[in-house]
């Protein structure tokens, strides 16, 4: 089974940025943007993209993938 998970809520501390801030240069609501940080919800690859050239970083920064063998 594989997990995909984001590394949003690291990079957003990392770098001394708000979600606030993020979801406004998003164009989407502060739950939204949370909901991703949290890893509630995953966003879609063309969002992860965005996220990824606001916070000028590579896309693959933002990806955590958990393998396991199951």
């Amino acid at each position: 089974m594989v997990s995909i998970m984001n590394r949003i809520k690291e990079v957003l501390e990392e770098k001394g940025i708000k979600q606030v801030w993020l979801a406004e240069k998003l164009g989407k609501s502060y739950n939204m943007v949370n909901s991703y940080v949290q890893n509630r919800r995953q966003p879609t690859l063309g969002v992860l993209n965005q996220v990824a050239e606001i916070l000028d970083i590579d896309v693959t920064d933002l990806i955590v993938s958990n393998k396991t063998d199951n």
